[in-house]
């Protein structure tokens, strides 16, 4: 299994599974595409670019960066569960997004 816990936070690949405080948080299959990636490479930068060739796996001329920015931003908001909990989609500026460990 490929499980990672960070604090309050649990995944697992396999099961498609997110947990925050114990909370199953649900998300859409890009939104899960999109977590996994960038938690499973901790601090490594995913463009927007990357981003949509790996999880879209198609012609990404279709989509934008909004579409990503959409996505990630729904995702932020689900795992942020209670206001003390740390953003772990973190934007790098014009580039992309990272997972970042507090």
């Amino acid at each position: 299994m490929t499980e990672i816990r960070k604090d309050d936070l649990y995944f697992c690949l396999e099961q498609r599974l997110i947990t925050v405080r114990e909370q199953i948080i649900e998300l859409t299959v890009k939104e899960f595409e999109i977590f996994s990636l960038l938690i499973l490479n901790p601090k490594r930068v995913f463009t927007y670019e990357m981003l949509m060739d790996l999880v879209w796996n198609e012609d990404y001329t279709y989509y934008s960066r909004k579409a990503v920015n959409n996505h990630v931003s729904n995702l932020r908001k689900k795992l942020k569960i209670a206001p003390d909990l740390p953003d772990y989609v973190k934007s790098v500026y014009g580039i992309g997004y990272k997972f970042e460990e507090q």
